[in-house]
């Protein structure tokens, strides 16, 4: 598949010319299919075949293999969850907090990224430390300076969804663990748009989704879990997929992430996934990164001064000023230009994917 039969294949771009997939990704239907095609088959032929659950096991064992390779991870240490969110909060609910303890973000996180510590700040007497950022970049020394021995954890995005700016995560990480804290990384807005190798970045934990820039269906989360971090944390949550055997006498949770699901789950939205990423590699993420730089080069020289994100090419992820940044966002919906109003910095967002074309570009800049 390339870009042009991507497009082709998402029905939502018949209706629209669309620029937030930052948000929300349209699906096309191979992956949307891939979910319809194992529900029916879950529910018409598993019960009088192999049984519901082991159709349902093998399809998640499938989507697992699938989405450790995309992450450049062993399928053990991925955990399926719900949402970033969703992963976010599993590592923070796993965390022994102690009053005192801090943890450290940035002040471009997503409410994703903010409202977990702000809950621990209430309930468990944790200080929150923000690293304040200058035009959606993250200085070393700043993060240097914000972490010291009480730091449990530090927090920060690998791609910010205000700016569009990639962050230098593996020299924060280093600087996290220097000190003996552990780092959580967003990363929902690099994969689908970037290669993505955890192991690179050493982080201890990373959580993502598939219904962006993979173009998935909702519901599809993944968390990785480095295989030394598991000993640093006190895990609550428990049900039959959490553990080894869960008839035996004794309880012993799975060696790797899979101790992060609890129970029954509908695979679907995982096949999905598996879908998806299956058709993002297939176009290439060289493919995407060229034509996703070429049209954001487009749309930057037709802003000119309007432009917020940074002028050469780190992500399809382009903010801009406007006099009424929500208003515009409506009257270009009125339009059929779909784009998002985001409120830090107070702006209009617009994302540039694979599937956007020249003309996309134009008829945006045109109605501004």
């Amino acid at each position: 598949m390339d870009p042009t039969e991507l497009r082709a294949s998402i029905p939502a771009l018949d209706r629209c010319t669309y620029f937030n997939t930052g948000a929300s990704g349209p699906s096309p239907r191979n992956v949307v299919g891939a979910a319809t095609d194992f529900l029916e088959r879950h529910a018409f032929e598993a019960p009088a075949g192999d049984g519901p659950y082991e159709v349902a096991f093998d399809a998640l064992a499938a989507a697992r293999e699938v989405v450790g390779g995309h992450l450049g991870a062993r399928p053990e240490d991925v955990a399926f969850t719900r949402s970033t969110a969703d992963g976010v909060n599993l590592v923070a609910g796993a965390i022994d907090w102690q009053p005192g303890d801090v943890v450290v973000r940035t002040d471009l996180e997503h409410p994703a990224g903010t409202l977990p510590w702000d809950r621990l700040a209430d309930t468990h007497d944790v200080e929150v430390r923000v690293v304040e950022t200058d035009g959606g970049r993250l200085d070393v020394e700043d993060v240097k300076a914000a972490v010291d021995e009480d730091v449990r954890l530090v927090f920060l995005s690998s791609l910010t969804w205000s700016h569009g700016t990639r962050l230098p995560v593996s020299e924060v990480v280093e600087v996290a663990h220097d000190a003996g804290a552990q780092v959580l990384v967003d990363a929902v807005q690099s994969v689908g748009q970037h290669p993505v190798d955890v192991t690179d970045w050493g982080a201890d934990f990373v959580a993502t989704a598939g219904h962006k820039w993979l173009l998935g269906v909702w519901g599809a989360g993944m968390l990785y879990v480095d295989p030394d971090a598991h000993d640093r944390l006190r895990q609550t949550r428990i049900g039959y997929r959490s553990v080894e055997d869960p008839s035996a006498e004794a309880y012993a949770y799975h060696g790797g992430a899979r101790r992060f699901e609890v129970g029954t789950t509908s695979p679907a939205p995982y096949v999905a996934l598996a879908e998806a990423i299956e058709t993002i590699e297939g176009i290439g993420l060289d493919t995407v990164e060229d034509r996703v730089e070429r049209l954001t080069g487009r749309l930057k020289d037709g802003l000119g001064d309007r432009l917020l994100s940074p002028r050469g090419y780190e992500s399809g992820l382009v903010t801009f000023a406007a006099d009424d940044p929500e208003a515009t966002a409506e009257r270009l919906a009125r339009e059929g230009i779909v784009v998002r109003h985001i409120p830090y910095p107070e702006a209009v967002r617009a994302s540039v994917h694979a599937f956007n074309t020249e003309d996309d570009v134009d008829e945006l800049l045109d109605a501004l």
